[in-house]
């Protein structure tokens, strides 16, 4: 009864963009199970702002920070907020998830469980469907009559025994062929009438069910790892337990019936198949444009991706195409909603990781091996944190095949480390538009000019190559990625499959690397961006390597965006380096000296990149090719942004069947297949090997 008194206070609510966080009145009635809000203390004898009934409501403390916290009702409705501190959270949430527990055991109570059977559907015809007269308090359970299965009076639970393990696998197949069971019954409901089959609360059953048996899946194999480690010993203290992948097979579990179909709404166009023969690489037949960099201008775009609005707006087609995925499914086929789109191509992103050139042209400027590989590593490690368009998650275009992608930037010499002690900048935002404007006066001996282009080269699989270089100090990049997207839940994860090679041909080293895994997390709620996996960096020359994790938030304890490594010299196998940290915020870096260096990104310099006008790109350029697309979604008109993406899908489609009938196959424009790989069509490393053959002649 102590804890169940009426609180108030302020707390900070967000809506969307526009307004942003604002302070509000909040109040806690207990008595009523309602959570109430109002313009500010004055209006509270006035009617709410707002009203959530706490009945079935979920309490969540979030992640991104000790401030903030949701809550979610039965209805659907969210409330996103933020304590003053981490205390002031702990107060709110502990006396809302009282509230919520009194008011949901009280509703349990009035409503005593119906006999043991299987799940079916409510009366459709009933002039009292819950269609008709749904209550903010009603959640769609509440349609469904559910089985429970009551232990007789005074019995106790027994210890999980290893014996027991057989009979929760038999209760999981139970439950997955009742959840089977209410997912056909969902579908089967017509498209229009009382209720039906995309209403938004059964919706939200079908995509919160799928969620569940993953995490059932996932609490069944921790069981068989606690079982495991027992049977070792216990587990050491501090010992976190991480999310896993499902490891009982779903195979047809999300079926719906004996093939899978796709309402067309999140059914991909056809798109185009362009198959590359690795036995018979296409030459190059579309010739190479060489872009002139003083065409270029300092980029001014800067759309930075914070708006929740359309997200929200959009939740039951979110909802909706939840509903029809499985665990594990491959998204590269599937069409996700304009909404959630960036304005910008996944490749200006890959572009966006080269935001520090700086630190890009320091690399070569190490005297010693070690120290390059060290300035490697130091730069791969701040280039995440500006190809992330701010907090929110949300997807780039996926190019078409043949679209392409150009910038360059360009860098005063005297900003460029060349010691070991300043190898990383930190100049202000004000500081660097400086630096930019004194770019202006500067003739071409001042600076050195580092050059982008990405090409998609093939559709299915969906593979980018980008390639970068600094002709003055004779250092270039060549990459090749296959992003394999996948369902897994209430989140989306991304493989970045592929490799990248690092070229300091004054030093005749060679580094290869590869890319971390993103994953999505939140996509019902507020939609947020980790990375995670093991990513190497290796120089066969020198001998030394590099070792990175990027560690994603456990299941249990554990901090978000965290990343460690070290860098080794592979004959010693002597730790020269080691770093940690997070890779959006401030990392730390530990010398085999004794020195550290604290790195915060978020005041890094960014050297903005250039890009030609749109009137001087080609059609087949990111920016010209999806330009009305980005200002439809500038403007908040997400149907027309979704009509002109169609119409890029649709001239695709074409393109696809014209080659087909003639049977013409695809060659790319910049880059050629070499065994597993993509190269640039003219990589530094080959033209400074032609120019020295000249010299020597």
């Amino acid at each position: 009864s102590d804890h169940m008194e009426n609180i108030y206070g302020y707390l900070m609510k967000y809506t969307n963009l526009v307004t942003g966080w604002q302070y509000r009145f909040f109040v806690l009635n207990n008595d009523a199970g309602l959570l109430e809000y109002f313009v500010n203390e004055q209006s509270r004898h006035l009617k709410p702002r707002g009203t959530l009934q706490l009945a079935g409501a979920v309490i969540s403390p979030s992640d991104e920070d000790s401030h903030t916290f949701t809550v979610n009702a039965a209805s659907g409705e969210q409330y996103k907020l933020r304590a003053i501190d981490a205390k002031e959270r702990q107060h709110w949430v502990s006396r809302l998830q009282i509230c919520t527990q009194h008011h949901t055991e009280a509703i349990g109570k009035n409503n005593p469980p119906l006999k043991s059977r299987s799940f079916s559907l409510a009366s459709q015809g009933s002039a009292n469907s819950p269609g008709l007269q749904r209550r903010p308090s009603q959640n769609a359970v509440s349609f469904f009559s559910v089985g429970h299965h009551r232990l007789p009076a005074g019995k106790r639970v027994p210890i999980m025994q290893p014996d027991h393990l057989v009979d929760v696998r038999e209760m999981m197949s139970q439950a997955e062929g009742q959840q089977r069971d209410l997912i056909r019954s969902i579908e089967c409901l017509p498209v229009s009438g009382h209720l039906t089959s995309l209403d938004q609360d059964l919706l939200m059953l079908k995509a919160t069910s799928m969620a569940t048996m993953n995490c059932l899946n996932d609490c069944f194999h921790i069981l068989q790892l606690q079982h495991a480690s027992q049977q070792k010993g216990s587990l050491p203290a501090g010992t976190t337990i991480s999310w896993l992948e499902p490891k009982i097979s779903l195979t047809n579990h999300f079926k719906n019936g004996a093939a899978q179909n796709f309402p067309a709404e999140i059914n991909k166009p056809a798109s185009v198949r362009e198959e590359q023969s690795a036995a018979e690489p296409c030459q190059l037949t579309r010739e190479p444009e060489e872009i002139n960099p003083d065409e270029e201008l300092e980029d001014i775009c800067d759309d930075k991706e914070d708006d929740l609005g359309a997200v929200e707006e959009q939740r039951s087609v979110i909802l909706h195409l939840l509903s029809q995925l499985k665990l594990g499914m491959d998204l590269t086929r599937v069409v996700l909603p304009t909404f959630i789109l960036e304005k910008r191509s996944l490749l200006e992103m890959y572009a966006d990781f080269m935001s520090h050139p700086d630190l890009f042209i320091a690399i070569t400027n190490g005297a010693t091996p070690e120290e390059r590989m060290i300035r490697f590593v130091e730069y791969y490690l701040t280039s995440f944190h500006e190809g992330r368009k701010g907090a929110i998650a949300k997807k780039p275009y996926n190019p078409i095949i043949g679209e392409t992608f150009h910038c360059s930037w360009r860098m005063p010499k005297s900003n460029v480390a060349t010691d070991a002690g300043s190898n990383l900048s930190a100049h202000s935002p004000s500081e660097q538009v400086t630096l930019s404007r004194d770019l202006e006066g500067q003739t071409e001996m001042d600076y050195y000019t580092v050059k982008f282009v990405a090409e998609q080269v093939s559709h299915h699989p969906p593979v980018s190559g980008f390639y970068a270089e600094c002709v003055e100090r004779k250092m270039c990049v060549n990459a090749h990625v296959w992003t394999k997207s996948k369902f897994l839940g209430m989140s989306i994860g991304v493989t970045m499959v592929g490799e990248g090679l690092l070229s300091l041909l004054e030093h005749g080293e060679e580094y290869t690397f590869s890319l971390p895994c993103a994953y999505a997390r939140s996509i019902l709620t507020v939609p947020w961006v980790e990375l995670g996996g093991k990513v190497n960096i290796n120089c066969v020359k020198t001998g030394y390597s590099a070792s990175i994790n990027f560690h994603t938030k456990p299941f249990y304890g554990g901090k978000l965006h965290r990343v460690t490594g070290e860098v080794k010299q592979n004959a010693t196998n002597t730790v020269v380096c080691r770093v940690q940290g997070e890779w959006n915020s401030v990392l730390e870096f530990t010398y085999s000296n004794g020195e550290t260096k604290c790195v915060d990104l978020t005041k890094l310099s960014v050297t903005r990149k250039r890009v030609r006008p749109l009137e001087k790109q080609g059609p087949f350029e990111s920016r010209r090719l999806w330009q009305h697309v980005t200002e439809s979604l500038r403007d908040g008109d997400i149907d027309k942004a979704t009509e002109h993406k169609r119409a890029l899908e649709e001239r695709q489609r074409n393109e696809e069947r014209l080659r087909a009938e003639t049977e013409t196959p695809w060659c790319t424009k910049y880059f050629l297949k070499e065994g597993d790989g993509w190269v640039y069509h003219k990589p530094l490393w080959k033209t400074v090997s032609a120019v020295q053959t000249q010299d020597t002649n």
